[in-house]
């Protein structure tokens, strides 16, 4: 992605202590420098770096890299976050290897606006006689000024040009200013400060640089809604940034947990009280896009504590179905009625919510029961269709494993027998196969399988709708995409037909398709039923999981590829150039 020249200027440029310091504890004894690894648990440090050496080892677990190394696997980093934030770390500028010269300001540049930003508002809010008032909001709501000094809070004031002096006279340009955020451009051309008359919560990313701000009003005559957010901005992506990562990142990359919250207060007041593995979604409904953050820090089980509203409810419910499609377990904090994580906070104490979270209850369990908090479940029609729309539901997942025996947990909290699910070893799963010589059953879980055949289901089954099915199909998966030969043969004879202008049901499969190449597909196809009412929407959600399934295998293929250290400098670069690419051409399905 970059030269091979502003590449080495960068790592003649690394301090790997400075860098490690920021996240290890070093001790100096000699020319070392020594601490306890922060990859393996231990008493006697064994972690260890030499002043001037561009790698560090641990002589206990044999950890061994450089800087990026070292932010990749401790913090999660992607390889190409790790060499930009090295870069702007020691003041490297990098030059692309397409030659293209980016113009405008540099992010380093950004950043250090919004950085003075932060600190003029901040300034505000404790020495101005007009900030006081917001102070005094603050207090109002239990906010000490050591909560305000460590988060850096900040005020912004109603005359509507003050940040716009003070960005001049630090020889912050207007084009800097606009692209921040921090400023608002009439469509005269008149400029003026973005936020007025507001309560400010520093945004950062999971580094710890501003990269926006979030404006509470604290006085109804303020217009405008509650909270007013930077806008999208080159640093600034609502649908990705979690508020409170960088105090969090740590922690949760250690532990692989997180807690998830509503409000940035409940975020803030969570990390004080020492659950300094708190985030919050930033600007917009939590999303694929604040899941997919967590996932890259590697978490394996999530907390969420969001209000006991309907609202927050509703939110849970959501939320909860996006981490278990992933494969993470999400546990449901069951907060008293008209409660909120500060509120809690304030009234119980840390210690209570540390139990409230080890008593937190499975997500099925609470979905199970928010679903069937309006359903008579002594009416036999009722239940069966709540059943039906939490196992569709859990069959939408992505992991095979969880899906069974998240299936067989639904079986027990509906008191039906597993049988009237559909089938618990359905798609993908071959459970009664035995071992001749051993005699122990054997559970084979192919998740392609399941994917693809899922497909073919939508397909096959789709009705009415069959020829728009099909249609969409054709338009966005060519059949050598599938992997397993007898989906790809079934998909082939289904579009082959469609161009003949004939449709596909079982009994023509039948006829054109010889069992004999898989025995068990058109049983697998008819476990699962389909709701012929969304077959076009079933359709395109599978569609887009089997495109994005290839999309995220090429990339990892060329991540494994630059991670081996048998490529040069060279092929590196250039497989990351590969790589950032592909990942910024994630796939789109074509409307039809």
């Amino acid at each position: 992605m970059y030269t091979p020249e502003t590449l080495e200027t960068l790592r003649q440029r690394i301090d790997l202590i400075d860098v490690l310091s920021s996240h290890v504890d070093l001790k100096r004894s000699g020319a070392t420098f020594k601490a306890c690894c922060p990859f393996h648990e231990e008493k006697t440090p064994s972690f260890m770096v030499k002043r001037g050496d561009s790698h560090y080892h641990c002589f206990g677990c044999g950890a061994h890299g450089d800087a990026i190394a070292f932010l990749m696997t401790h913090l999660r980093m992607g390889f190409t976050e790790a060499v930009e934030h090295l870069a702007e770390r020691f003041q490297v500028a990098l030059v692309k290897a397409d030659g293209l010269e980016f113009k405008g300001p540099s992010k380093t540049q950004l950043k250090e606006a919004l950085e003075y930003a932060c600190q003029f508002y901040h300034y505000l809010l404790l020495y101005s006689e007009e900030g006081h008032v917001a102070l005094s909001y603050l207090y109002s709501r239990g906010i000490d000024l050591s909560f305000i000094t460590r988060f850096q809070l900040g005020y912004a004031p109603k005359q509507r040009d003050s940040l716009l002096r003070f960005a001049h006279e630090k020889g912050i340009s207007d084009d800097i200013l606009e692209q921040t955020g921090l400023m608002k451009r009439s469509e005269r051309g008149k400029v003026y400060d973005f936020f007025c008359e507001r309560v400010l919560f520093p945004i950062r990313d999971g580094m710890g640089a501003v990269i926006g701000f979030s404006g509470r009003k604290f006085q109804e005559a303020t217009p405008g809604g509650k909270y007013v957010n930077t806008p999208e901005t080159v640093l600034f992506k609502k649908s990705h940034v979690l508020f409170g990562l960088s105090y969090s990142r740590k922690r949760i990359a250690k532990e692989r947990k997180a807690v998830v919250v509503e409000g940035q207060i409940d975020a803030l007041k969570l990390i004080e009280a020492g659950f300094d593995y708190t985030v919050a979604g930033q600007g917009t409904a939590f999303g694929e896009g604040h899941v997919q953050e967590l996932l890259q820090l590697g978490i394996k089980e999530v907390f969420l504590a969001l209000d006991s509203d309907e609202a927050g409810q509703e939110a849970t419910f959501k939320i909860g179905g996006l981490f278990q499609k992933k494969g993470v377990a999400v546990k449901v904090a069951s907060l008293p009625k008209a409660s909120d994580p500060d509120s809690f906070l304030k009234e119980k104490g840390p210690e209570a919510f540390g139990q409230l979270l080890e008593l937190s209850q499975d997500y099925l369990q609470f979905a199970f029961h928010f679903l069937s908090r309006h359903v008579d479940l002594n009416n036999p029609a009722h239940k069966s269709a709540l059943i039906e729309e939490l196992s569709q539901s859990i069959r939408s997942w992505d992991h095979p494993v969880m899906i069974y025996e998240s299936l067989k947990e639904l079986a027990k909290l509906a008191k039906v027998p597993e049988e009237a699910l559909g089938g618990i070893s359905s798609p993908g799963f071959s459970v009664v196969k035995k071992n001749a010589k051993a005699g122990i059953s054997k559970l084979s879980i192919d998740p392609d399988r399941i994917l693809e055949i899922d497909l073919l289901r939508w397909v096959l089954l789709s009705g009415p709708e069959q020829a728009q099915v099909i249609r969409l199909v054709t338009e966005n998966l060519p059949p050598e995409m599938l992997r397993i030969a007898s989906c790809r043969h079934v998909l082939e004879l289904c579009i082959k037909e469609y161009k003949q202008g004939l449709g596909m049901d079982l009994l023509r499969l039948s006829g054109l398709f010889d069992e004999a190449l898989d025995t068990e597909l058109i049983p697998e196809i008819m476990q699962k039923k389909v709701n012929l009412q969304k077959a076009y929407d079933g359709c395109k959600i599978t569609l887009k999981a089997l495109l994005e399934r290839n999309w995220m295998e090429e990339m990892e293929e060329i991540k494994q590829k630059i991670q081996s250290g048998t490529l040069s400098d060279e092929e590196a670069m250039e497989f990351a150039k590969r790589f950032t690419q592909i990942r910024k051409t994630s796939p789109k399905l074509k409307e039809l």
